[in-house]
């Protein structure tokens, strides 16, 4: 067979490109359907903008006040003993454990996925649940729903309502992307039903059936199912007061709860949501099978027993050799690690919808002549849009949605257990760049994620960055490269050429549940890479010409004449856009401000650059970067250097037009050091050093704080970068100080060795500490006594333990 050398020149490029999209076919179904509903206690959707979604709510009937509790999103105020998925892996399935002391009530949640066919495969989900006292009453009626958005339909098998004994409920539909499935909803062997209370004779008929109503509701509403459902049930309660002689007949004249909070059993013509009701008193299961057409292997009761617990040992397995913990670590640590990545897992989420950005808004002291920005347009804040996005969350309960400088951090987590599923997240983020690089540094897409968000907080703006750690996962993904470096593996592999002409090879391992494909196939990696680097490169040139800072017009010298920035968007007591919110800055604003953070950001994402450019062959790009890199290295000591202070600091301009130093002693201070920009043998790393290790400062037995004790806003006002305790900070922190001692020679690898040592020691005694004590992990750790603060559970970020655990450093 004659091959031109033209074709055999190509003939590397097509393999890869063929390679990735097997890859991404392989992907996009393992990964199509998931519980990607984080902001619900349980939910499944499949990653399509409009289409079919399934959620589960419950609520005690021990009287009727308890309707007021119906649990269905994740609330604190809902004040659960916990809730943790303690398996959780995306491909595969997990398990959740819920435990409600208000309707005593311990809840488990698990689900298994099926793969296979052309629509994402099949799953099903067990929700089992029993009493968390068995000396208290447990009566708790259970509701899951499935609601169908857009094209398709959704119907209800009417004929098996009236069945005699009670037969499984059967959903049927079609939509275009998901093809023809059903939905069967059974009753395990042994539950219990309510069999007792005030008028039980009258409703001995239905009180050990499963009730159903189903609702016509507007497109693009399925999401409110809880409105819709209760509205029906309040209906229902209506009838019924009425029937027992109306509200004036007093509330010992009615039916039990139990009786009063039913579904109606009534099913709308055109309905497009359906709701199944099941009420138990003591221990009850049901199942739950999706099943499409073309996926011939379902489950039963007895294979979905014996294959979650082959999945449960498997997820063990895989997390010992992944996340392995110390010999002589303490009882319960292999489980709370476990935990936190599983929740990190279980609260990725897909959301579609449009966004709200304004384009008009500018401050005053964001306004300068010799800076080139982009100046804003437009009228006000304006629907954009629509987008999707598939993200982790850095809470379930509070904060639901995309956050851009959380999710850096989030994917070196993820990439650990997944690298391929890692890559389909940053590429969704990476797709909201504009034209222009910006991305918004919230993403709350469509109606549902703004209903928890306030309305001040709703609108983007796009002269308004945040700190650029994406590009940690892309070099964390490089590190993965090279220590599975085949010599060989970017060959051309002259065996795939058949005499039919070219055998494009595909992807050898797409077993669902590794996530290795890319890892496995560097030439598909390089593809990969090469078609995000144009996007990361526009990216990086907005931070540049937009958040740049001034030195000549305030009379500063430095070695870089333009290697200096400024964080936009601030006002006088927050500077939101950093990240550090309402941390110490300059009083008040000016435009001649520098941010020491955003210098040493812009450091590190010039690392990042360069590492990926040089990766991919893009050598006039990695001579940049690195030229910047080190223009940024000179001028932060240069420009944010006290020697008074013997600290690093922001810079500001007084009122006689002076350029002087702001110094806060905390997170701000450390900035470089984090990032790791200071040289091994530079005369300030010892003061960077025994200021992070003073405890009259920074140092406390629990992590590093973020601002210093001995600080007059210590612990005060909002109080929220002012003295706590953050996990990614002091991750950051950890993984500089592991750099110094392992790979950096100089003077200060002794005291780095000892600092991380005890830091790290600090922080995994007091994370699990704090998870045995409350059930959670936290946003942030109180400065003084450590106990957890805030946002719960939030394992976003705060899952970062589990890398710390197993001294895993992916990306610096």
């Amino acid at each position: 067979m004659q091959i031109s050398y033209l074709l055999l020149s190509l003939l590397p490029i097509v393999l890869a490109q063929d390679s990735l999209v097997q890859v991404e076919q392989n992907e996009s179904q393992s990964l199509l359907w998931g519980t990607y509903r984080p902001n619900l206690y349980f939910g499944m959707r499949p990653r399509l903008p409009k289409s079919l979604m399934t959620g589960l709510m419950w609520y005690g009937v021990q009287d009727l006040s308890s309707f007021r509790n119906l649990r269905h999103s994740c609330e604190q105020g809902d004040n659960l003993r916990g809730y943790t998925w303690t398996e959780h892996d995306p491909r595969d399935g997990g398990i959740e454990v819920l435990r409600d002391d208000l309707n005593n009530l311990d809840l488990h949640i698990e689900w298994l996925k099926t793969h296979g066919g052309d629509h994402g495969g099949s799953w099903s989900v067990r929700i089992s649940g029993k009493p968390l006292d068995p000396s208290r009453p447990s009566m708790n009626s259970l509701i899951f729903y499935a609601g169908l958005d857009g094209f398709g339909s959704l119907e209800i098998d009417q004929e098996t309502l009236d069945e005699v004994p009670e037969v499984p409920i059967l959903l049927k539909g079609n939509t275009p992307e998901l093809g023809e499935f059903k939905m069967r909803i059974e009753n395990g062997l042994e539950n219990s039903y309510v069999r007792r209370g005030r008028h039980w004779e009258d409703f001995v008929h239905k009180s050990d059936r499963t009730h159903v109503a189903g609702m016509a509701v507007a497109d693009g509403t399925v999401w409110q199912a809880k409105d819709h459902v209760s509205t029906t049930i309040m209906a229902h309660i209506e009838g019924l007061v009425d029937r027992y002689g109306g509200a004036q007949a007093g509330p010992d004249a009615l039916p039990d709860a139990a009786f009063l909070l039913m579904l109606n059993d009534e099913i709308t013509p055109g309905s497009n949501l359906y709701a199944i009701q099941k009420t138990f008193e003591g221990p009850f299961s049901f199942d739950v099978h999706y099943e499409t057409v073309d996926v011939k292997q379902t489950f039963d009761a007895q294979s979905f027993g014996t294959s979650l617990a082959a999945f449960k040992e498997s997820f063990d397995n895989r997390f010992k050799q992944i996340f392995p913990i110390p010999i002589d670590a303490p009882s319960g640590l292999f489980e709370f690690s476990k935990a936190i990545t599983s929740n990190l897992l279980g609260g990725i989420g897909y959301f579609y919808g449009t966004s709200i950005v304004d384009r008009s808004v500018i401050h005053e002291w964001d306004e300068e002549d010799s800076v080139d920005t982009n100046k804003p347009s437009g009228g006000g804040p304006e629907l954009a849009g629509p987008t999707h996005l598939l993200t982790a969350t850095p809470s379930r309960s509070f904060f639901p949605r995309g956050f851009y400088w959380d999710e850096g951090f989030h994917l070196l987590h993820i990439g650990e257990w997944d690298n391929d599923l890692s890559l389909e997240i940053l590429r969704d983020w990476l797709e909201l760049v504009d034209e222009d690089g910006w991305v918004g540094r919230e993403q709350i897409l469509g109606e549902e994620a703004r209903s928890k968000v306030p309305q001040e907080f709703q609108t983007q703006y796009p002269t308004y960055a945040n700190p650029p750690t994406l590009t940690m996962a892309v070099t964390a993904f490089i590190q993965r490269l090279k220590e599975q470096a085949d010599p060989l593996s970017d060959d051309l592999d002259l065996q795939s050429l058949g005499l039919g002409g070219l055998q494009l090879p595909l992807v050898q391992d797409t077993t669902p549940g590794h996530g290795d494909a890319l890892l496995k196939n560097p030439p598909a990696a390089r593809v990969y890479l090469r078609s995000i680097y144009p996007i990361l490169r526009r990216h990086y040139h907005w931070f540049k010409r937009t958040q740049r800072g001034q030195i000549k017009q305030w009379g500063r010298t430095a070695t870089s004449r333009t290697e200096a920035y400024r964080w936009r968007g601030r006002t006088p007591d927050h500077v939101l856009t950093s990240g550090l919110d309402d941390y110490p800055r300059a009083r008040p604003p000016h435009n001649g401000e520098l941010h020491l953070d955003l210098i040493s950001w812009m450091g590190f994402f010039s690392r990042t650059m360069k590492q990926i450019a040089g990766y991919i062959g893009e050598d006039d790009d990695e001579a940049d970067y690195e030229a910047t890199e080190k223009a940024i290295i000179a001028n932060i000591d240069d420009l944010h250097w006290n020697d008074e202070e013997k600290m690093y600091c922001d810079s500001s301009v007084n009122e006689e037009d002076e350029s002087y130093h702001v110094c806060h002693k905390g997170y701000i201070s450390l900035f470089p050091l984090l990032l790791g920009l200071i040289p091994p043998d530079s005369p300030h790393l010892g003061a960077v050093l025994e200021l992070m290790h003073d405890p009259q400062h920074l140092w406390s037995p629990y992590g590093i704080r973020s601002l210093s004790a001995s600080h007059p806003l210590f612990g005060k006002d909002e109080n929220y970068w002012r003295g706590a305790i953050w996990m990614q900070m002091n991750y950051m922190a950890l993984a500089s100080l592991k750099n110094i001692y392992t790979q950096r020679l100089g003077p200060f690898q002794s005291l780095a060795q000892r600092i991380y040592s005890e830091l790290r020691d600090n922080i995994i005694k007091n994370t699990h500490k704090e998870f045995e004590r409350s059930g959670y992990v936290w946003e942030q750790y109180d400065a003084v006594t450590g106990e957890g603060r805030r946002s719960h559970p939030f394992t976003g970020w705060t899952s970062l333990v589990t890398l710390i655990i197993s001294e895993k450093y992916p990306g610096f």
